[in-house]
C-alpha cells in the first residue's frame, strides 16, 4: 500500500493523503507497461465528465466524496436499448487499459440489482460496457457490446451472479486491443470474474453508471495507452 499527496490545481481534483487501493504495480521501464493517464478520489469538483442523464451528483460521505448516481429514474432515452445511466470521462481516450474503481450499489437487493462499466465509448450507440448484476441471464452479468443496435452479450464466462450487498467493492477491467481480450476482476485481483474477445472497437473513453439502478464510485485509477490520432 502506498499512501498518495497530490494536489491538481486547475482541474479541480485532489487527491488527499488517505490509504488508495493500489492497481497493479506497474514498471514504466518494462516494454508495454501501461502508464496512469487518469485519478480522482472525487474529492474536487466534478469537472471533465459528461453526464448523459441527470441522476448524478458529487456527494459528501463520512470518508469523503464520491461520484454518486443517486436517481433510478433516467430522463435519458438510448437511440437503442442500452443503459440509461452513464458518466464519460471527457477527452481521455485510450487503447490497452487497466481501469481500477471502487463501487458501493446502494439500491434495494433483486435479481437484477446492477452496476455498469463503459469502455470502447465512441459514441452514444458505439460502445462496449460490463454489466455486474446480482443474478446471471443472457441480460445480466454479461460483458456487452452496443454497436448501433440493441446491446449483444459477447462474454465468453462469467460466474453465477456479482455479490452486490452494502459494502465497497473494488472492480478491474484489463483491455487488450490487439488479442480483443477483455477481463473484469471483482475483490479478486487474481483471478476474473468474466472474460471475453471483441475487436470491434479498438480504442474508446471510458464511463461509469449503471443500466437503470443506483451507485456510488470512488478512487478511479486509469492505467493505459492514449489514442494518438
Amino acid at each position: 500500500m502506498r499512501i498518495l499527496v497530490l494536489i491538481m490545481f486547475g482541474s479541480g481534483l485532489w487527491m488527499s493523503s488517505q490509504i488508495q487501493p493500489q492497481p497493479q504495480d506497474v514498471d514504466s521501464e518494462q516494454e508495454g507497461a501501461l502508464e496512469e493517464v487518469y485519478q480522482s478520489d472525487f474529492e474536487g469538483e466534478l469537472e471533465g465528465w459528461t453526464f448523459v442523464d441527470d441522476g448524478w451528483k458529487h456527494k459528501e460521505t463520512a470518508d469523503g466524496h464520491v461520484l454518486s448516481l443517486h436517481q433510478k429514474k433516467s430522463n435519458y432515452a438510448p437511440e437503442v436499448r442500452s443503459p440509461t445511466h452513464l458518466a464519460i470521462l471527457d477527452e481521455i481516450k485510450v487503447t490497452d487499459f487497466q481501469l481500477d474503481v471502487k463501487i458501493l450499489s446502494t439500491h434495494e437487493d433483486y435479481n437484477h440489482r446492477d452496476v455498469c462499466l463503459f469502455f470502447g465509448y465512441q459514441s452514444p450507440t458505439e460502445y462496449y460496457y460490463v454489466h455486474l448484476g446480482k443474478r446471471t441471464d443472457p441480460h445480466a452479468n454479461q460483458i456487452f457490446i452496443v454497436n448501433n443496435e440493441a446491446r449483444t452479450k459477447i462474454s465468453l464466462t462469467t460466474t453465477e451472479g456479482t455479490n452486490w450487498d452494502e459494502e465497497w467493492h473494488q472492480v478491474r477491467i484489463e483491455r487488450d486491443v490487439e488479442s480483443g481480450s477483455i477481463k473484469v476482476y471483482f475483490d479478486d485481483m487474481e483471478n476474473p470474474v468474466m472474460t471475453s474477445e471483441d475487436k470491434t472497437f479498438g480504442w474508446g473513453q471510458i464511463g461509469l453508471g449503471s443500466f437503470d439502478d443506483t451507485a456510488d464510485f470512488d478512487d478511479l485509477v486509469i492505467q493505459g495507452e492514449l489514442k494518438t490520432d
